[in-house]
C-alpha cells in the first residue's frame, strides 16, 4: 500500500522550503507517523554521506534526521553539484554519473524519470507519509517541459501542494498570485494553501493581506510562520552564505575566524557550530585585507579545486595566506582547502579540470592526485597527535564524513593530522591530512570535526592562548540537532492550521 504524500514548493528558491519540509518532517514524526522525506533533484554545493557511503544533498539528510531516520539515496535519488556556471556533476542514486552542461542536462533529464518514479514509489511503500520537496519555483516556464522535481513529482504522487512565499524579502503577495496565474489550469488547482514564511512583526497589520489572499485565489492560508532567529539546521546552498559575507570585526571579548569564501564553496556548514559558540565570530571573506587580525584562517571545501587555487593566486589571497602562516598564524584547510595548501595537485586523466598538474600553495608537505572513484565515506577518527584542534583529547573518537575525488599522499616524515578508525562501519587504519613542522598549519579530508564539541573548545583553548589571554573558557551548549529541529518544530507547530493540515496530508 502506498502512503499519502504532501507537497511543498516555493514561489522562489530560498523562500524556505527546506527548512519548511524539514518542520513537517518533525511535526509528524512526533505525532508517531512513519515520515520520510524526498527531493528528486537537488542542485547543491552542501552535501552528506549516507551510512552506506552514498551521497545526497544536505538538507535530505537533515530532514531524515528530523524524521529520526537514517538518510538513504531514495530521499534525494538526483544531485547536482555545480562546477562551474555551465557544468555540473550528476550524482544519480549516490554515485557520480556524469559531468554535463546545462543545456546537455537538460536534455537528458527525461531519462532519470523512471529513477525519481521508483525512488518515490519505494519510499512510500516504506512509510506512513512522504514530504516531497520541490525545488525554486514551479512556474519557471522554461523549464516546464522536461520538469522533474515540481508539479510532474506532485502528479505522480497525487500530492496536494503547500506554497510557500517568503514575506522577509517583500512582494510575497505578488510571488503567490503571479505563481498561480503561470501555472495551467490542473496545476492551479493543485495548490491547496499557502505559507507564509519569515514573518516579522504584528501579525494584524497582516490580515488585510490575508484576507485578500483568500478572496482573489480561494485558497486558504496554511499560517504565518514567523522567523527562527539563530537556527543551527544546515542550509541547502551557497544563497544563505550572503548574510555571512563581511561582517564586522569582532572585538576583544570575541574570537575572529576568517573563512575563506572561495568561488566554488561547498559544505561551508563545516563551520556552523563555530558560529555559534558565543565567544567566537565567524566572517565569511572575500578581499585579502579582511584577514588582517585574524585568529584563525580557513580555507574550506571546494567543489573546483584546481579553478579556487588559480581563484586564490588571482586575488592575491594565496600571498596573504602564506604571510599569516609565516608570521605564526593559525590556518586550517578542511578538504579542498587542505588539497590547496600541499605541494602539488595532479588531475592526468581531466576529472576535474583541465590542467594536467597545478603547484598547491606549499604550507603542507602533501601532494593531491584526481582520481575517477570518489569516497563517500562516515567515519570515526581519533587524533593522530595533538593540534590547536585536538589538544587534551587523546585517543577519543570523532564522527566525521568524506566527500572528495582527490586523494591526498603525505610526503615521507609528514605527521597526519587524524587517523582513520572506521569507514562506513569497517574497520581500516588509514592517515588523514598532514601538520607542519610548527603546528600552525593543519590540514584534513575530514568534514564535520568542528561539530565535536572536545574539537571546538580544544581550538578556542588555543586561540585564546595565543591571544596572550586568560579568558575563561566557561563550558558552552552548542544546541544539538535534536533540539534545533525540536526549536523549529515548535515555531511552526504553533502557526499552522492543524486540522488543514492532517486533512490535506491525508492523515486525518
Amino acid at each position: 500500500m502506498s502512503a499519502p504524500a504532501i507537497m511543498v514548493q516555493g514561489t522562489a528558491s530560498s523562500v524556505g522550503k527546506s527548512l519548511f519540509a524539514t518542520a513537517l518532517c518533525r511535526l509528524f514524526h512526533k505525532d508517531g507517523l512513519r515520515v520520510a522525506p524526498f527531493k528528486s533533484q537537488n542542485m547543491a554545493l552542501n552535501s552528506a554521506v549516507t551510512p552506506d557511503g552514498l551521497e545526497i544533498g544536505r538538507a535530505q539528510a537533515v530532514q531524515a534526521a528530523a524524521a529520526g531516520l537514517e538518510p538513504s539515496v531514495l530521499m534525494n535519488p538526483i544531485l547536482l553539484k555545480p562546477e562551474g556556471p555551465q557544468r555540473c556533476q550528476v550524482v544519480v542514486l549516490g554515485r557520480p554519473a556524469h559531468r554535463l552542461s546545462a543545456s546537455e542536462y537538460h536534455q537528458h533529464k527525461l531519462e532519470l524519470w523512471s529513477v525519481v518514479a521508483d525512488s518515490l514509489a519505494e519510499l512510500r511503500r516504506q512509510h506512513d507519509l512522504v514530504i516531497i520537496e520541490g525545488a525554486g519555483s514551479p512556474a519557471e516556464i522554461n523549464l516546464k517541459d522536461r520538469d522533474i522535481v515540481n508539479m510532474s513529482v506532485a502528479r505522480l504522487a497525487d500530492a496536494p501542494v503547500l506554497l510557500v512565499g517568503d514575506i522577509d524579502r517583500g512582494g510575497v503577495f505578488a510571488a503567490f498570485v503571479g505563481t498561480l496565474e503561470l501555472l495551467e489550469p490542473d496545476e492551479r488547482e493543485r495548490v491547496r494553501a499557502f505559507v507564509i514564511n519569515k514573518f516579522r512583526g504584528d501579525i494584524r497589520l497582516l490580515e488585510p493581506g490575508l484576507d485578500f489572499l483568500r478572496q482573489r485565489t480561494g485558497k486558504p492560508v496554511l499560517g504565518v510562520i514567523p522567523f527562527v532567529p539563530d537556527l543551527r539546521i544546515a542550509d541547502e546552498d551557497s544563497l544563505s552564505l550572503e548574510s555571512r559575507v563581511r561582517r564586522p570585526r569582532p572585538g576583544p571579548d570575541r574570537l575572529d575566524v576568517a573563512v575563506v569564501r572561495l568561488p566554488h564553496v561547498s559544505n561551508y556548514d563545516d563551520v556552523a557550530a563555530l558560529e555559534h559558540e558565543p565567544d567566537v565570530a565567524v566572517r565569511f571573506v572575500e578581499r585579502t585585507g579582511e584577514l588582517e587580525g585574524a585568529d584563525l584562517v580557513i580555507l574550506p571545501g571546494t567543489k573546483s579545486t584546481v579553478a579556487d587555487l588559480g581563484w586564490l593566486r588571482r586575488s592575491g589571497f594565496s600571498d596573504a595566506i602564506e604571510r599569516h602562516a609565516l608570521g605564526g598564524g593559525l590556518v586550517l584547510g578542511i578538504c579542498g582547502g587542505c588539497q590547496m595548501l600541499g605541494q602539488r595537485i595532479d588531475d592526468p586523466e581531466g576529472v576535474e579540470s583541465s590542467e594536467p598538474s597545478v603547484p598547491g600553495l606549499g604550507l603542507l608537505e602533501l601532494d593531491t592526485r584526481f582520481v575517477r572513484t570518489k569516497t563517500t565515506a562516515q567515519v570515526q577518527a581519533v587524533p593522530a597527535r595533538e593540534t590547536f584542534l585536538t589538544r587534551g583529547l587523546g585517543a577519543a573518537p570523532l564522527a566525521a564524513y568524506e566527500i572528495h575525488m582527490g586523494q591526498v599522499l603525505a610526503r615521507p616524515g609528514v605527521g597526519a593530522a587524524f587517523t582513520l578508525q572506521t569507514r562506513n562501519g569497517v574497520a581500516v587504519e588509514a592517515a588523514d591530512g598532514g601538520v607542519n613542522g610548527a603546528g600552525n598549519v593543519v590540514g584534513t579530508l575530514l568534514h564535520g570535526v568542528l561539530e565535536n564539541t572536545g574539537v571546538r573548545a580544544s581550538l578556542r583553548a588555543a586561540l585564546w592562548e595565543r591571544r596572550g589571554s586568560s579568558q575563561p573558557l566557561a563550558a558552552t551548549h552548542v544546541a544539538s540537532a535534536e533540539e534545533e529541529y525540536d526549536r523549529l518544530e515548535q515555531s511552526v507547530r504553533a502557526h499552522l492550521d492543524l486540522g488543514l493540515l492532517r486533512q490535506l496530508a491525508g492523515v486525518g
